[in-house]
């Protein structure tokens, strides 16, 4: 087992912090990852995927893991059903590509997602009308306590808006070895109902045009994310820093009197979905520098590093957006993004 000291993870955070890691080891199969685990037991670690989804405020002072497992099984094939494993550290968009290549319909909409499967679940990743949940069967994993092997369901799991189990009960726990999704085959199924009903993707299907099938949506998906969004390895960022903040559907009634333009999507009967995005950019900060740390000028949810932003200089746009959102609209945007302060 390699392990490095002050080791730096700026390409190893899809925001490009310049924070340093006390210990660094990189296991790439299983017995790596649990010669790593008994290695430093007893100890707190901190355990990194596609490092996509979070925001290193300080130095990580704990040994990090980076889980780099690698490799894809179809698992089980019942009629038109697929059981796939995916190892944790296969990275997520490459993955939905192998599923477009192999015609397993499912997680088309989630293409162009950074980071990396064994982080999917954690955050139960969504766009587009789409959540990982959606398709997820199982997931291996290890406890950090007592380095025991277990499977947990769909069920174990406890999905919500970009929340889980993972994010809750068990933070901290587990460390995710592999993820099994339930996709279909659509060598053996025509009926399969796609989703093409949320945002931007019938406009871009129609510019496409022809008969609608996943790699099309998939395709769709890729130009609509491309578009808005920036790609990390030019600018540093983490994909959409905010989540879309769900109001009872009183106060979104009471807020159109005064805003009427504002845009929603119904959760339920009660309460109604407002897109952080507009709310951010209708209180001025799209486009908006404030050094090397800004909110992006094509897509209002995203906070980007122009070059040497630190964690805590972009932590301090994001509160001075949520300041301004709540003054003016009287609604929370909270965080998506993971802020680490190890």
């Amino acid at each position: 087992m390699e392990i490095k000291h002050h080791f730096s993870l700026k390409e190893h955070n899809t925001f490009g912090i310049a924070a340093l890691a006390k210990a660094y080891t990189a296991p790439s199969s299983l017995q790596q990852l649990k010669e790593a685990l008994g290695y430093y037991y007893n100890q707190d670690v901190f355990l990194l995927g596609g490092g996509s989804n979070m925001l290193l405020l300080n130095d990580i002072e704990k040994p990090v893991i980076h889980v780099l497992l690698k490799g894809i099984t179809i698992t089980e094939t019942k009629g038109d059903l697929v059981l796939i494993q995916v190892m944790a550290g296969e990275d997520w968009h490459e993955f939905v590509l192998y599923c477009m290549d192999n015609n397993l319909a499912g997680v088309e909409n989630l293409s162009l997602i950074p980071g990396n499967v064994g982080t999917s679940p954690i955050q139960n990743i969504g766009a587009y009308g789409v959540e990982l949940k959606d398709t997820f069967y199982s997931c291996d994993v290890i406890d950090l306590k007592t380095l025991e092997e277990k499977t947990l369901s769909l069920a174990d799991c406890e999905f919500g808006y970009r929340d889980s189990i993972f994010k809750n009960e068990a933070l901290g726990k587990y460390v995710i070895t592999s993820v099994t999704f339930k996709l279909q085959n659509l060598n053996k199924n025509n009926d399969y109902q796609f989703k093409t009903s949320y945002g931007a993707i019938k406009e871009e299907l129609h510019r496409l045009q022809g008969d609608f099938t996943i790699q099309k949506i998939s395709q769709a998906v890729i130009h609509i994310r491309e578009s808005k969004l920036p790609d990390p390895k030019k600018i540093g960022n983490s994909g959409s820093f905010f989540k879309n903040p769900v109001i009872e559907r009183t106060q979104y009634e009471n807020l159109i009197k005064t805003h009427p333009d504002m845009p929603f999507y119904k959760v339920d009967e009660g309460h109604v979905k407002i897109p952080a995005g507009w709310l951010i950019d209708q209180s001025g900060f799209k486009g908006k520098r404030f050094g090397d740390a800004g909110v992006h000028d094509k897509q209002a949810l995203v906070l980007v590093n122009y070059g040497s932003a630190t964690g805590k200089e972009i932590l301090e746009v994001a509160q001075h957006v949520q300041k301004a959102v709540y003054h003016r609209y009287g609604i929370r945007i909270d965080t998506e993004v993971n802020l680490i302060d190890e």
